[in-house]
């Protein structure tokens, strides 16, 4: 890895979805065109289609329509190079910022670099870099803490009794490493992993990984789940093989996740809204691009405001997706 590669790695990668790295199934939709007239405009790339993305789009959109910018949006269908072009068509249009949902962190070295050389600040959503320099700003979703949080509620869901825990990852990298290791860190002692394979962001690849966990450890106490789409398909698979005492946990906080806390089928998720992410977006952008003169953390780096939601609270589980 090259020190410029280094300079830029991740701090905080965002789970929506966990973001464009922790949402899967994607399908073919058509760029949009400008909206709003003001006399700032923006240009936004999205990752890919999933739920998340969908929201994240309407997001800002409505963010941008309401405080009076002009918005040109791209989606990169997950594609790197795909991104790259989006950024170069962004560029042209001479926009006033860049907010991009990057498809990986791999990408992001060529992007800022871009911006940066056509003198167009970039605006992260989901990632941040340790060279704030390099960005006009980041929202960003803390996944060490995403995990911790689901750690937190095994811990006291278990009271001091040795349990064991199975972990279905999502797919090897930034995002889902972060995710497991933070919850790893702060599992109690009493609390043994026994499994740990990854999903894929796959529901039909994490139901495998259940059927195969649950007859490898038919004592299963706990499941951590790497975002609430794979918990379906690992309820199902536990479910299937009578072992629906395993109590599993995840991430999101989607409609269909919130629902599932309230049906008990989930024992808890960690909810990071989509919709927060994307007006943050916006707002923090236009605030920043406005005063241009400062380079504060606390200025530029915006963290997402986390939730875990439990049978106990889940009335007050925030908002996902714009409606």
């Amino acid at each position: 890895m090259s020190s410029s590669t280094r300079s830029r790695r991740v701090l905080a990668v965002s789970i929506a979805g966990v973001a464009a790295l922790l949402l899967s199934s994607c399908s073919d939709s058509a760029d949009s065109g400008g909206s709003g007239d003001g006399a700032t405009s923006l240009g936004f790339v999205n990752g890919a289609n999933t739920h998340f993305h969908t929201c994240l789009l309407k997001a800002v959109e409505q963010t941008a329509k309401a405080k009076g910018a002009k918005l040109y949006s791209a989606n990169s269908k997950q594609d790197a190079g795909t991104e790259l072009s989006n950024i170069e068509d962004m560029i042209a249009r001479n926009v006033n910022a860049l907010i991009v949902q990057t498809v990986n962190v791999d990408a992001l070295e060529g992007d800022i670099t871009k911006a940066k050389g056509a003198g167009i600040p970039i605006y992260l959503t989901s990632v941040s870099t340790d060279d704030l320099s390099d960005i006009l700003g980041a929202a960003v979703v803390d996944l060490k803490k995403v995990g911790a949080m689901d750690a937190g509620w095994i811990e006291k869901d278990a009271a001091g009794k040795q349990v064991q825990v199975g972990v279905v990852a999502g797919a090897p990298g930034a995002a889902s490493d972060l995710l497991v290791g933070g919850f790893k860190a702060a599992l109690p002692a009493t609390a043994k992993v026994v499994a740990n394979q990854p999903g894929m962001f796959n529901p039909a690849k994490a139901q495998d990984v259940a059927e195969n966990m649950i007859q490898a450890h038919p004592d299963l106490d706990y499941a951590f789940v790497a975002n609430e789409e794979m918990a379906f398909a690992v309820r199902k698979a536990f479910d299937a093989a009578g072992a629906k005492d395993v109590r599993i946990v995840s991430v999101n906080g989607t409609e269909d996740g919130i629902a599932a806390v309230r049906a008990g089928t989930l024992s808890a998720t960690v909810a990071n809204s989509a919709m927060t992410i994307g007006q943050t977006a916006v707002e923090k952008a236009l605030a920043l691009l406005a005063d241009k003169n400062t380079d504060k953390k606390d200025d530029k780096i915006s963290n997402i405001p986390l939730t875990l939601v439990t049978k106990d609270n889940v009335a007050q589980a925030p908002q996902y997706c714009p409606k």
